[in-house]
């Protein structure tokens, strides 16, 4: 289940670029699964490709497991649009891959900033608390 999470956020982002991408050539952005099914396919794949490398990415939220499913989202894409008679022009591939990058790997990236962002300032927190002495924290002990 812990996989679900990344894999929601990643399959609407995909579908997201779709959307774009047609409304960007004035088709009917309506049509959207026509283009965005074999990124879906792929990025099912990458995920359970990533979830089975023995010594590879362990958190689905993680830039390796985001690059993993990155490059697996768009080359089985590009592969399985070929497969179904669609057409990977060199300059979908290009901006298909600068997209889906910026958004399969991007949120993680930024997840990872704001993660580490909230550790040191929990850290920070922490160290600025006041300090009690052993004598103020065990009243029994000054009793002598």
């Amino acid at each position: 289940m812990r996989y679900l999470p990344a894999l929601i956020v990643d399959a609407v982002l995909v579908l997201i670029f779709a959307v774009i991408g047609r409304a960007s050539h004035q088709e009917d952005p309506a049509g959207f699964l026509l283009t965005a099914w074999p990124f879906l396919v792929a990025l099912l794949v990458g995920h359970a490709l990533a979830a089975l490398m023995g010594s590879g990415p362990r958190r689905p939220w993680s830039l390796l497991w985001g690059v993993t499913v990155w490059v697996v989202t768009v080359a089985g894409g590009m592969l399985l649009r070929l497969v179904a008679g669609d057409t990977a022009q060199i300059p979908f591939i290009i901006v298909a891959t600068i997209v889906l990058g910026v958004f399969l790997v991007g949120w993680r990236a930024l997840a990872g900033l704001l993660r580490r962002r909230r550790k040191s300032e929990d850290a920070d927190a922490a160290a600025s608390a006041p300090v009690q002495s052993e004598a103020a924290a065990d009243p029994e002990a000054s009793a002598d």
